[in-house]
């Protein structure tokens, strides 16, 4: 599948073509591939909050930590309770040198101690963050805050 058919194909619904990205990048496709896909599907529905988490996801993966705020932000406004979106806030704010992290984090902490489900979804996030972005400092201390800590 490629970019243009996945964002324009008018056959496809949108929730098809999330799932079909989503399987890319299971499969190893590359952030930068999958960004214009993803910036697409929040153009065409700003108020898809997996999107937009999905989009600050890639761009965090593709260095781009601005661009990653913004959809973070985003994201976070839409819906307040995703854990996945506070962890990207909190990642796109560590490498904007923003101040306020460690709000997101403690909400995501809680989050993660009360559903067990959360807990693996994030750490097999975070795990799989930095496979494809060795040595990313903002999400080994996210990581260490969220789960070697006791707080």
């Amino acid at each position: 599948m490629t970019q243009q058919t996945d964002a324009q194909a008018p056959e496809q619904s949108q929730e098809q073509i999330f799932d079909a990205a989503l399987e890319q990048y299971k499969s190893g496709t590359p952030a930068k591939d999958l960004i214009p896909t993803f910036k697409a599907l929040c153009d065409h529905d700003a108020s898809n909050s997996a999107a937009w988490t999905c989009l600050a996801w890639l761009y965090l993966l593709d260095d781009k930590a601005e661009p990653a705020y913004k959809a973070a932000v985003r994201s976070v406004k839409l819906n307040r309770t995703a854990v996945q979106s506070r962890v990207n806030l909190a990642l796109a704010m560590l490498e904007t040198s923003r101040k306020g992290v460690r709000e997101h984090v403690e909400v995501a902490q809680q989050a993660v101690r009360m559903v067990p489900e959360l807990a693996e979804e994030v750490i097999e996030n975070l795990e799989e963050g930095l496979r494809r972005r060795p040595n990313w400092k903002a999400a080994l201390r996210i990581k260490s805050w969220l789960f070697d800590k006791e707080s």
